[in-house]
């Protein structure tokens, strides 16, 4: 199964800006939908941020709109998955997860931690 790294984590000050990058160990077959999630500390649920299909229709979490934007490097399988963070905010404090659906397979990276402080 495809490993998907992802990378960009960091320590910023409410207001500033991020840009994580998620990428495949292989090319991606099929792939449905690709997304970003975030768990923030110490809740156990992970929250959809934003995600992306495969014809490029985006979609994002009412807490995000506006202020993030997710892209991926082209439309090849392969391709680099993006999040930009602008105007981050302390609830915004999480650890990020890529992932990436290609039926049957759902890929997950370990995650990047982001902390936003006030």
């Amino acid at each position: 199964q495809v490993q998907l790294v992802e990378s960009g984590g960091g320590l910023v000050q409410t207001g500033g800006s991020l840009r994580l990058s998620c990428t495949p160990s292989s090319i991606l077959f099929n792939v449905y939908n690709r997304a970003w999630y975030r768990q923030a500390p110490g809740k156990q649920r992970r929250e959809l941020v934003a995600s992306i299909r495969s014809g490029g229709t985006t979609d994002y979490a009412d807490s995000v709109k506006g202020r993030f934007t997710i892209t991926r490097e082209s439309a090849k399988d392969v391709a680099v998955l993006y999040l930009k963070m602008d105007s981050l905010k302390p609830e915004d404090t999480g650890v990020y997860f890529c992932n990436a659906v290609a039926p049957p397979y759902t890929s997950w990276g370990r995650g990047t931690e982001v902390t936003v402080s006030s």
